[in-house]
C-alpha cells in the first residue's frame, strides 16, 4: 500500500521558469573540463537554467567508459560560478552523495538501475538525510511501477520534499524503434497516483536516436508533464557515451522552439460544455465495458466449475495463443495498436485464470 508523499512543488524549488517545459540539458558524461564549459555556454546563450553531467556513469560491461569521477565536480562549481547555472548529475551510492553535496551540486538525480535496488535507494536516502536539495527519480529499468513509488517513498521518508520523477521508458527484448519502450501507460498511472509530482519525461534515453527526440519531447508535453531532461553535447560526433542521442545546443534550441505547449485546461465555455460531453459518453462507454467484464467473469466461473467436473487443467495455452492472435487480428482491422490489444487481453485473461483457480480450490 502507498503513502501519501509530502512534497513541494517544481516551480518552488527556484530552478526553473514558467511556461513550460522546464529544461535539464547538458552531456551525457562530463568529459573535459573544456566540453563542460563549452556546452554550458551554448546552452546558457538561450536561456537553459539547469545543467546536467554524468560525473558517475553505470556501465553493463567493465573497461567502458565509467566517468571522470569525482574531479568533474570542479568543473560543475565553474558552470555554476561563472554562468549562474543550477548543476545536477547522478547519484548511485552514499559515496556519490556525500561528495556531490561537498561540492555544492544544486539538484541529483536518481538513475533507472539504481530505482531498482531497494538497498542503494535507503543508502542514498539515509545519506540526504537533513538536506533540502531536490531529487529526481527514474523509473527503474523495469516496468514496474511499485518499485518506482518505492524509491520515492524511501527518500520523502528521509525528508526529502523537493521530489520529482523521469521518465526514461523501460528495457525491452521486443524489437521496437526506440531504444527503451516508452510505456506512457505506467508513466501516466504514477502521475494519476500523485498529481502534484514534479513529472519530466527523458527522450534522450526514450529514444536513444536524437532522430527521435522531437517526437518524443511533443509527446511528453501533450500528455501535460512538466519537463524535459535531454542530452546535449558541443560535438556530439566525438562524445564518449551516447553519443548518438545528443544534440548540439543549437539544435537542442531548435525542436524546444518547435513544441507545441498545450494547456491543461481552458476556460472557454464552449470548450468545457464540448469536453463535458465527450466525456459523459466515456463514461457511459466504460459502464458498459465494466458490465462485460463482469459478464465474461460469470462465463470464466462456469468454465472453471465445467473443468473441474471433468478434471481439466485451467491454463489452455493453445487456446490462449489462438485467442490472442484471433484478438491481434481483428484490433489492427479496427486501427487498435497491437501494445494496447496485448495489454488488455493479458489482464483479462489473467482475471479469468483467477476465477477459474478460486473455483478449483473452492
Amino acid at each position: 500500500m502507498s503513502q501519501e508523499l509530502d512534497i513541494i512543488p517544481g516551480t518552488e524549488w527556484g530552478f526553473f521558469t514558467l511556461p513550460r517545459p522546464m529544461c535539464i540539458a547538458g552531456p551525457c558524461s562530463a568529459e573535459t573540463e573544456e566540453q563542460v564549459m563549452e556546452t554550458a555556454r551554448g546552452l546558457a546563450a538561450f536561456g537553459i537554467h539547469v545543467f546536467r553531467a554524468g560525473i558517475w556513469k553505470p556501465r553493463t560491461h567493465p573497461g567502458s567508459f565509467e566517468g571522470v569521477g569525482a574531479p568533474g565536480l570542479k568543473w560543475l562549481q565553474r558552470v555554476q560560478k561563472e554562468l549562474g547555472m543550477k548543476v545536477c548529475t547522478e547519484v548511485a551510492s552514499e559515496k556519490h552523495v556525500k561528495e556531490s553535496l561537498a561540492a555544492g551540486v544544486d539538484m541529483v538525480w536518481i538513475g533507472a538501475r539504481t530505482t531498482a535496488n531497494p538497498f542503494l535507494m535507503q543508502e542514498i536516502a539515509d545519506a540526504l538525510k537533513g538536506t533540502d536539495i531536490p531529487v529526481l527519480v527514474k523509473n527503474p529499468v523495469n516496468p514496474d511501477l511499485e518499485l518506482w513509488v518505492g524509491a520515492l517513498e524511501r527518500l520523502n521518508r528521509a525528508g526529502i520534499r523537493k521530489l520529482g520523477v523521469i521518465h526514461r521508458g523501460f528495457s525491452t527484448y521486443a524489437p521496437i524503434q526506440y531504444r527503451n519502450d516508452p510505456g506512457w501507460r505506467i508513466a501516466i498511472e504514477l502521475r494519476t497516483r500523485y498529481p502534484k509530482m514534479t513529472f519530466f519525461a527523458d527522450p534522450s534515453h526514450m529514444g536513444g536516436d536524437r532522430k527521435y527526440l522531437q517526437e518524443l519531447s511533443q509527446r511528453a508535453m501533450d500528455l501535460g508533464l512538466e519537463g524535459l531532461m535531454l542530452e546535449s553535447h558541443c560535438d556530439p560526433s566525438c562524445a564518449w557515451s551516447d553519443a548518438k542521442q545528443q544534440l548540439t545546443p543549437r539544435d537542442l534550441q531548435t525542436l524546444l522552439e518547435s513544441l507545441v505547449i498545450r494547456e491543461n485546461t481552458s476556460e472557454n465555455e464552449a470548450f468545457r460544455e464540448g469536453i463535458d460531453a465527450l466525456r459523459a459518453r466515456i463514461d457511459i462507454i466504460d459502464e458498459h465495458l465494466l458490465k462485460l467484464l463482469k459478464d465474461r467473469n460469470g462465463v470464466s466461473h462456469a468454465i472453471g466449475q465445467y473443468k473441474k467436473e471433468h478434471n481439466v487443467a485451467i491454463l489452455q495455452a493453445i487456446r490462449w495463443e489462438q485467442l490472442l492472435s484471433d484478438m491481434l487480428e481483428r484490433g489492427a482491422s479496427m486501427g487498435l495498436s497491437q501494445q494496447v490489444i496485448t495489454a488488455i487481453m493479458t489482464a483479462i485473461h489473467d482475471e479469468s485464470v483467477r476465477v477459474q483457480n478460486e473455483v478449483l480450490e473452492g
